[in-house]
């Protein structure tokens, strides 16, 4: 029986998703399909999937909603979500539908919905004109004479792979040896495709497919899913490493040392390095650091901020033809590219990077570490009001916005907190211009916000 309260729980701002079977299961996903079939009024929909335990009944269910209301389906099987983007963008679907809940555990799954050139659908562009297709359902009769709609397969990896190598120069890549951890996730085949095709050594660990993620978190966002690799780039002598989440489409660099490296130095890095004097926009989002704002302006181009997710960057990149963006939690964006998020596209900049200049990455980054960033996360409970109580306190900042969560800017120091949308927590990310700062308002604000008042 789906409820009101179940759909409210599951409907969240850019996508569909929680717990299996609880919150999400069979039942829901065929009336899902028959929503975003009915909402999209499609020819032809594009289902792919990541391979979590729960995903192949789901798109068994989800398939079947949608070709009940006479909807034609193309299966691209499991896969990663940039990958589901683009054949939905580049061969001009009318939408698709993309099943998997991303970096979150492994008892969680859902729907990423796109429309036309791969535009994500979210609470504000149709998700919950879906919701209410989906409330009011009712089961097809058997006077229902819509033809039933037809499901084709296709594999599509050699399409993305021919896709994303023209972004790199093969010829200038040296014999670099880099770690890849794709958390036992979808993105494990690309990697061994790429294998085969690049100058390099791949060091490929939790490459098997395996949905229950045995080793790790499929969220290379938290430190400890990332430990084995930060091992193993060491023991190896790896140039440097990369993990991935479960669908592919976040990305987190490791260096030389062993050492994580925050996903703003690397996009300071790339506009830095490939958009330098391009006088056009470059969009980022709230929790982004100031290097990368100054970095965008430094190197001549307009800085565009955004909301957190994939909903409002890649709008912005679209309607702003924004010609990259970047995400604080490891998502890049190329407008080149189809709009869409393009992982592969910083990994191989990096390759050349290293191997153009002959230095390593953390002297690469080295430049970029100019302030000191540190985050944290907090149970969700009554986090609206925490958001109101902070917000009466830092009322005189020089600059207060509730623009996404609660933005605060101080002159030597800045934090941003807010609600996530894919999981019950509030993040924080405080940045100041030194060390002690940051620590003395890291503790300042942890404490305001655990209060029990």
């Amino acid at each position: 029986m789906i409820t009101m309260e179940k759909l409210d729980k599951i409907f969240r701002a850019y996508d569909i998703r929680g717990i299996y079977p609880t919150e999400i299961n069979e039942d829901i996903a065929y009336k899902i399909g028959r929503g975003v079939a009915r909402f999209l009024g499609a020819k032809k929909i594009v289902i792919g999937r990541d391979n979590r335990l729960s995903s192949d009944g789901l798109f068994q269910s989800i398939c079947e909603g949608i070709r009940d209301e006479g909807i034609d389906v193309l299966d691209i099987g499991v896969t990663i979500t940039p990958i589901f983007y683009l054949v939905a963008a580049k061969y001009e679907y009318d939408g698709g539908i993309m099943i998997s809940a991303s970096h979150n555990p492994k008892e969680y799954n859902g729907f990423k919905i796109v429309g036309r050139k791969s535009m994500p659908i979210g609470e504000e562009t149709g998700l919950m004109k879906i919701k209410k297709i989906v409330e009011k359902l009712k089961p097809i009769s058997a006077k229902h004479k819509i033809k039933r709609g037809k499901i084709e397969t296709k594999d599509v990896l050699p399409h993305y792979l021919k896709n994303i190598l023209r972004f790199i120069d093969i010829e200038s890549i040296k014999p670099l040896r880099v770690v890849v951890d794709t958390a036992n996730g979808a993105a494990g085949p690309v990697i061994r495709a790429l294998d085969k095709r690049l100058p390099i050594s791949i060091i490929h660990i939790f490459a098997d497919l395996d949905g229950s993620f045995p080793n790790h978190q499929p969220n290379p966002l938290y430190p400890g899913a990332t430990l084995a690799l930060q091992e193993k780039v060491i023991k190896q002598k790896a140039d440097f490493g990369v993990a991935f989440d479960g669908d592919g489409d976040r990305i987190i660099f490791i260096d030389e040392k062993g050492e994580r490296i925050n996903p703003n130095y690397i996009a300071a890095l790339i506009v830095n390095r490939f958009f330098r004097g391009r006088g056009q926009r470059i969009s980022f989002d709230t929790p982004s650091s100031w290097i990368l704002r100054e970095e965008i302006r430094k190197s001549g181009n307009i800085p565009i901020c955004t909301k957190v997710g994939h909903v409002y960057l890649k709008e912005k990149i679209v309607r702003q033809q924004a010609i990259f963006g970047a995400e604080s939690s490891g998502h890049y964006y190329l407008l080149e590219d189809y709009s869409v998020e393009s992982p592969f596209f910083v990994f191989f900049k990096i390759l050349e990077l290293i191997s153009k200049e002959g230095k390593p990455l953390s002297e690469l980054i080295k430049p970029f570490k100019k302030y000191y960033i540190d985050g944290a996360l907090f149970k969700a409970e009554n986090a609206e009001k925490k958001l109101e109580k902070l917000a009466k306190i830092y009322k005189n900042a020089p600059r207060v916005s509730l623009y996404d969560g609660l933005s605060v800017d101080y002159r030597n120091w800045h934090f941003v907190l807010r609600i996530s949308h894919t999981e019950p927590v509030m993040r924080l990310m405080v940045e100041a211009k030194t060390q002690k700062l940051l620590e003395e308002k890291m503790k300042q604000i942890k404490s305001l916000i655990e209060e029990k008042k």
